[in-house]
């Protein structure tokens, strides 16, 4: 008997339904349940509170905290995304530049040419943590001025908040470093 050629389609289909949608959610889930905080994610406590999760950038728009990267997705995980904008895109370009100028206007002693490109552009998850040492040191008068401390001290902070990986880029989380920053005072 002749088999019919889209029966194969149909049975392929329907395995994979039943593994990916059933056997390896469950999978998942199981490490899951074995890794710390049960796949919760690893939350920041300040002052007794949750301040937030590690992994996940949030925003930080006064001038008493650093910047982290713009997001995208309005730092919501569940919308976690690039916008999908390329670079010639007159909409994306705006948007860019209208960071460039908020910056500029909160950081008046920056030149344009020396603003890090990731306090103006937003990552491809939209929820990055982490800036690099350069983003945090071009925040440092900003935030010096507006706390009333010295520069040193916000310099030694950053310097004490680098993360340094043994593969890797240096980085520093910006819920960490904020959370610093209000510990200092």
């Amino acid at each position: 008997m002749k088999q019919l050629p889209f029966l194969s389609a149909i049975r392929l289909t329907l395995v994979c339904l039943i593994f990916f949608s059933g056997i390896y959610t469950l999978v998942i889930l199981g490490f899951a349940q074995v890794a710390p905080n049960r796949g919760d994610g690893v939350t920041v406590s300040a002052k007794g509170k949750t301040a937030g999760y590690l992994l996940e950038g949030q925003s930080f728009t006064k001038d008493i905290y650093f910047n982290g990267r713009p997001s995208a997705a309005a730092y919501n995980a569940a919308a976690s995304s690039g916008s999908n904008k390329g670079p010639s895109n007159p909409d994306y370009l705006k948007e860019v530049q209208n960071r460039i100028d908020s910056f500029l206007a909160h950081n008046p002693g920056v030149k344009k040419t020396d603003i890090p490109s990731e306090l103006v552009t937003s990552s491809g998850s939209g929820l990055d943590p982490d800036i690099s040492p350069a983003a945090a040191y071009i925040q440092v008068e900003r935030i010096a001025k507006a706390r009333g401390i010295s520069d040193k001290k916000i310099n030694s902070l950053i310097a004490s908040s680098i993360i340094k990986p043994v593969i890797g880029i240096e980085k520093i989380n910006v819920l960490k470093i904020n959370i610093a920053l209000d510990q200092l005072n």
